[in-house]
């Protein structure tokens, strides 16, 4: 169980917080891009990146010459995301339609991960398992422009929505299709570099 925090204390739709550390880490080890906000000069930025987790500890990683990185590697506050979007909740109105979903928030600041190496194995695994092994490894030139960066999973709180519609007595009436639309993440099959042309790509399915 995760001790409650102030700042992450869920107020609205408390019943839908989960404090199981547990849940935490399946909510971080389903997703594959988080989103990282900080303030610059009064100005709120939110930039997605892709990430892993080790342990109690998300990293991260990006470019040297990456204003944000350089201000997460100084110990600048940071606030790091990861939706799962399970499914559309329909129901009867407009004001209760809604979504099933799987959220976790991350409080806190970055450190700067020296031994980057097994860092990058971690963030690549998530990605996409196996694939690390195939590649070729960074080399001194590329890890010398790369930060990893590690947020550790002290400051954080989980919300998970897995409901269906619900219905108010002023939806007498009104009868149009009701229940959930299940969305998935779904990863094709390989395109083959190989075969790749300057043609147009396929039409996604409709």
């Amino acid at each position: 169980m995760g001790a409650p925090v102030e700042r992450t204390r869920i107020r609205r739709l408390p019943d839908k917080a989960v404090r199981e550390r547990s849940t935490l880490h399946a909510v971080l080890d389903a997703g594959t891009v988080a989103h990282v906000a900080f303030v610059h000069d009064g100005q709120p930025y939110a930039v997605p990146v892709a990430y892993g987790r080790e342990g109690d500890t998300v990293l991260i990683h990006g470019s040297t010459g990456s204003r944000l990185f350089r201000l997460l590697a100084a110990g600048a506050p940071c606030c790091l995301t990861v939706t799962l979007l399970d499914g559309i909740v329909l129901a009867r109105s407009a004001f209760e339609t809604s979504m099933r979903y799987r959220s976790a928030m991350v409080l806190g600041a970055c450190t700067v991960v020296e031994d980057q190496v097994p860092a990058l194995r971690t963030i690549s695994e998530r990605i996409l398992p196996g694939r690390w092994a195939v590649v070729r490894p960074p080399s001194k030139k590329e890890l010398a422009q790369t930060l990893v960066l590690a947020l550790p999973l002290a400051e954080w709180s989980v919300k998970v929505s897995d409901g269906w519609p619900e219905d108010t007595p002023e939806d007498e009436g009104w009868d149009p299709p009701t229940g959930v639309i299940p969305i998935r993440e779904v990863r094709d099959e390989l395109l083959d570099v190989g075969t790749a042309t300057d043609a147009a790509p396929p039409a996604a399915p409709r």
